[in-house]
């Protein structure tokens, strides 16, 4: 039986498309994945590209990235904090 596929945000270069990683609240690199194109853009925006993989691949892809694991289906993302000087 074949894996229900994960909707994974990727982010376009000029020659190829990139995984999106993202950090947990403690700082840690992660992978972002979504059961349906409809949950990703909720959290994501309607401008999010993605693509479509298997867990397994996404966890083969990401398996020498320093990455902690996958989270899937995030109520949310934090954005990088805008750096403020005084």
């Amino acid at each position: 039986m074949l894996e229900d596929p994960l909707y994974v945000p990727v982010r376009r270069s000029s020659f190829s498309l990139a995984l999106r990683l993202f950090r947990t609240a403690a700082g840690t690199r992660t992978a972002v994945a979504f059961t349906s194109p409809l949950r990703l853009t909720k959290v994501l925006g309607s401008g999010q590209e993605w693509v479509r993989l298997s867990e397994p691949a996404l966890r083969s892809m990401t398996d020498d990235l320093g990455v902690i694991g996958i989270v899937i289906d995030p109520a949310g993302v934090m954005s990088r904090p805008i750096p403020r000087t005084a």
